[in-house]
Parts: structure tokens; C-alpha cells; sequence
């Protein structure tokens, strides 16, 4: 029997697609026809997607880190 297909729109966002409607929010917010009760959802959405953005660049920071140990490679700065 076959599984049945994730559904993704119930699926967590990639980083590339929080960070996407990271700009999208910006743009919202940066115009001026935006209520404020809008401006306080929008707000809250963007707050979640940067947490959400940090912790997967904390991750793959980590994996980075992880692999130059076990390679011993030195690290480096962007």
C-alpha cells in the first residue's frame, strides 16, 4: 500500500519560500494603504518567518560546522 502524499500546504515552508514572503510582508508594510489591524497580523507572520528563517540558518550553520570538524577544515567568515 502507498503512502499518501504530504500535503504540502500543511508542510512547513522552505527557507526560500518564508524568506519570499519575508519581502512580500516588507513590501505590505511598507505602503501606505495598510490598516492597522493588518499591520499588526502582518507584523506578527513576518516575526514567526524570521524565527523560523534564523533557526534553519542555525542549522545549517551547525551542519557546516559540523563537517569541517570531522574533515578538519578551518572555518571561515562570510
Amino acid at each position: 500500500m502507498e503512502a499518501a502524499p504530504k500535503n504540502k500546504s500543511a508542510s512547513k515552508p522552505s527557507f526560500e519560500e518564508s524568506l519570499k514572503r519575508l519581502e512580500e510582508i516588507l513590501e505590505l508594510l511598507e505602503s501606505s494603504n495598510v490598516s492597522l489591524d493588518e499591520l499588526v497580523s502582518k507584523y506578527a507572520e513576518a516575526k514567526k518567518l524570521l524565527a523560523d528563517c534564523r533557526k534553519a540558518l542555525d542549522k545549517a550553520q551547525l551542519s557546516i560546522k559540523k563537517f569541517s570538524d570531522e574533515k578538519g577544515l578551518e572555518d571561515f567568515d562570510l
